[in-house]
């Protein structure tokens, strides 16, 4: 199982106590600090590898989003707020998540399984074999279908069609969400009816996504998702 090393920050130790709390109830996170100012959480930082931050925005000399823009390479970001104006400003932040406070475990839940799913993208960069295939049902065949070799999938109305470096697209008979499943987690859903192999990409233009001579646009509801993913394999930090 992914572990997921984080940290919360938080000046207020009533915050910090329901945040360590909540991190010691989810298996795959494992609490490495709590810190009650960003100077000493950056000093940790330092020291020991951190991959999240659950971190507060208002605090007095370095509020949450001038430490983590102060990082050179800066761990995944869940804020937390008491003041709706600064959960708003944080979304121009590439963070994972924001917390409003007063949240509830629920909320705590979906920010960490936000977190689990990008630690998983991360991971699997490096995991995924050239030698992993796909059996599909093309009309009345079956072919196997190298997953490394994946350029990107779209979504049509009863179908998906399966566009590769090798042939021709593959149309297979099935809905996104169940190839979704059967794919590693380095394609990214970025359209409800586009998912791309993010190994195949080309460049990222004004939110169209650039493989081969084809021009994929990105959703709205995608694409914190996929700025996110982009911070976190950016050379450019």
């Amino acid at each position: 199982m992914i572990q997921i090393r984080c940290m919360a920050v938080d000046d207020e130790p009533i915050a910090l106590e329901k945040l360590e709390s909540y991190i010691r109830r989810i298996p795959f996170l494992e609490l490495v600090a709590l810190c009650d100012s960003p100077m000493e959480a950056v000093q940790v930082m330092m020291e020991r590898r951190v991959d999240a931050l659950f971190v507060d925005i208002n605090m007095p000399d370095l509020n949450g989003m001038e430490m983590v823009s102060s990082l050179p390479d800066p761990p995944m970001v869940v804020f937390t707020t008491a003041h709706t104006e600064y959960a708003v400003e944080s979304y121009r932040f590439p963070a994972v998540d924001y917390l409003l406070k007063p949240f509830d475990f629920t909320n705590f839940q979906r920010a960490a399984g936000r977190l689990l799913k990008l630690a998983k993208v991360s991971n699997s960069m490096a995991t995924t074999s050239d030698e992993d295939y796909l059996l599909a049902k093309d009309g009345y065949k079956y072919v196997n279908i190298r997953i490394a070799g994946i350029l990107y999938i779209r979504g049509m109305r009863d179908y998906v069609k399966i566009h590769t470096e090798e042939k021709k697209p593959v149309i297979v008979s099935t809905s996104m969400s169940q190839i979704k499943e059967k794919l590693p987690p380095c394609f990214l859903q970025v359209h409800r009816s586009w998912i791309v192999n993010i190994r195949k990409v080309k460049e990222i233009e004004r939110m169209r996504i650039v493989i081969g001579e084809e021009r994929i646009p990105v959703g709205d509801s995608y694409r914190q998702q996929l700025m996110e993913f982009l911070r976190l394999h950016s050379l450019d930090k």
